[in-house]
């Protein structure tokens, strides 16, 4: 054992943000620490440094430690991922025992995420790491701590594995509550019976001296009755209660123009170039969207995924638009909010859609009953990223252009937000560095890689798995022989002969069995 917390508490003014009974830390454990935004996870991670004090409780640690705190972006000459880069580098030169690793993919683009897994994977150390990447979880943990309600519990296996044994918890509690409402109804039919019974014994017979004898005997059965229909409502009342887990409903949407774009050319990109200065981004390219496309853009930092978007929301000379798009522009700077305002006042601001309609997509995004009364201003910034999705979602527009939107926001709102994605009818065109948010989302993936713009037609999952294959002999042979054919064929209309004529049928023979 390397490390051990025992009766963590820990409160911020009134709240109890940590109740920690147990936790422990072996010689090689690969933990990832889960949670929502807010409950704790840099803190615990803190206090497990000895970097926090706690108000209740000890921290023994039993090997040499190293924080990776999560990391913005302070030295204006260096990009985010240079800098993310630099600290993982100088915490490994350390050689600690145990690392723990607060958002260690923050401003990494995707090629950089999979070095680090590398790093990560090779490294004889035991880490604990907070992080919102899916893929970055199941590569590198063998055990998931879930932070809720300042509790953490541990499931074993990757974060795959995890979601496994939360479907299997969800099915428990199902088939509880189902077991629960049928012993309730049965309950509730007993005692009304019982009642009944009861009521009835009571209507003795009126006259002679049948009275006497049956008077006593039917108050003795009826209160026989009563006590067995309260020893049944007491049984109810013990009855442990099983809430019944909360069903998202399905969104029903009508888009603005949807008969005029589904599968038609949206925007056509003619020979569009990407620079500045002396800098060369992209070379001249070509390329078309279509009504409900899901257009992933990917490319390492500063390869101009965003210069691309902003050439397609400020209308490029070499970009056109159909009239029929109608876009939302969701970008880092959540600029689209009034702060001042309610969340349901945001998001109603820009839609035409019923307030039930919009409750339902906040709803999706963790925002219930009450909360849409908070206002903008006192929410953090992963709550307000939620709401300008939303805004975005029910806005009155069929094309939504999303710049990074999985940024700052736990891993139950990126699920969440893929859900509400998933099922939308309208076209994306979207930048992220969210391998698992990319697979789920995109049918085309659009690439910026050295100096060239290319479009893939397929899912992410397909992308990577796709190898180019150079052109085999037998296929130059069979190129070699199509030119034949057509020279022939070409003489032949010109001066049919014999000799043309059975040539032509020989080659077509051997083409007929290269083709087999």
């Amino acid at each position: 054992m390397l490390l051990e917390a025992i009766g963590i508490k820990l409160f911020i003014k009134e709240r109890q943000l940590l109740d920690i009974a147990r936790i422990q830390i072996h010689k090689g454990d690969r933990i990832g620490l889960i949670g929502k935004n807010g409950t704790g996870k840099t803190t615990l991670l803190d206090i497990l440094a000895g970097k926090r004090t706690v108000d209740e409780g000890t921290v023994l640690q039993h090997a040499t430690c190293e924080l990776l705190p999560q990391l913005k972006r302070s030295d204006t000459t260096k990009s985010g991922g240079e800098v993310t880069q630099e600290f993982i580098i100088e915490a490994l030169t350390q050689n600690p025992e145990i690392l723990l690793a607060d958002e260690p993919t923050t401003h990494l683009d995707t090629d950089h995420i999979e070095w680090l897994e590398k790093k990560l994977a090779n490294w004889q150390g035991a880490i604990l790491l907070v992080s919102h990447d899916r893929t970055f979880l199941d590569a590198l943990c063998t055990s998931i701590w879930e932070l809720d309600n300042g509790h953490v519990k541990e499931y074993k296996g990757n974060y795959s594995a995890y979601l496994e044994q939360k479907d299997r918890e969800i099915r428990s509690h199902e088939a509880a509550y189902e077991k629960y409402v049928k012993t309730k109804k049965q309950l509730e039919e007993a005692i009304v019976m019982k009642e009944k019974k009861a009521a009835r014994v009571t209507k003795a017979p009126k006259k002679g001296i049948e009275v006497k004898i049956s008077k006593p005997h039917y108050a003795k059965k009826q209160k026989k009755l009563q006590t067995v229909a309260k020893s049944i409502e007491t049984r109810l009342e013990k009855l442990d209660k099983v809430e019944k887990i909360k069903e998202s409903p399905a969104i029903q949407m009508e888009l603005p123009n949807e008969d005029a774009f589904t599968g038609r050319t949206i925007l056509r990109a003619h020979n569009v170039t990407g620079g500045f200065g002396k800098r060369v981004l992209w070379g001249k390219a070509s390329f078309e969207v279509r009504g409900g496309d899901k257009l992933a853009i990917i490319g390492a930092n500063g390869s101009g995924k965003t210069t691309l978007l902003k050439k397609i929301i400020n209308q490029d000379p070499s970009i056109t638009l159909s009239p029929a798009v109608k876009y939302g522009y969701f970008s880092q700077t959540i600029d689209l909010l009034d702060l001042e305002k309610t969340i349901l006042e945001n998001v109603q601001a820009s839609s035409n859609h019923t307030e039930t309609l919009i409750r339902i997509v906040l709803a999706r995004l963790h925002f219930f009953r009450e909360d849409v009364y908070k206002e903008v201003k006192v929410l953090s910034g992963g709550e307000r990223v939620k709401v300008a999705l939303a805004k975005l979602f029910v806005g009155d527009m069929n094309t939504l252009i999303l710049d990074e939107p999985t940024n700052f926001l736990d891993i139950e709102a990126v699920e969440a937000l893929e859900s509400l994605l998933t099922d939308y009818k309208g076209t994306i065109i979207f930048v992220s560095h969210d391998r698992r948010f990319i697979e789920k989302i995109a049918t085309r993936i659009l690439t910026i890689e050295k100096e060239e713009l290319q479009i893939f037609e397929g899912s992410y999952g397909e992308y990577k798995n796709y190898e180019p294959r150079s052109r085999s002999d037998e296929e130059d042979n069979l190129l070699v022989l199509e030119t034949k054919i057509t020279e022939v064929l070409s003489r032949l209309s010109i001066e049919p002969t014999e000799e043309l004529e059975q040539e032509f049928q020989r080659l077509l023979a051997v083409k007929r069995k290269w083709m087999k």
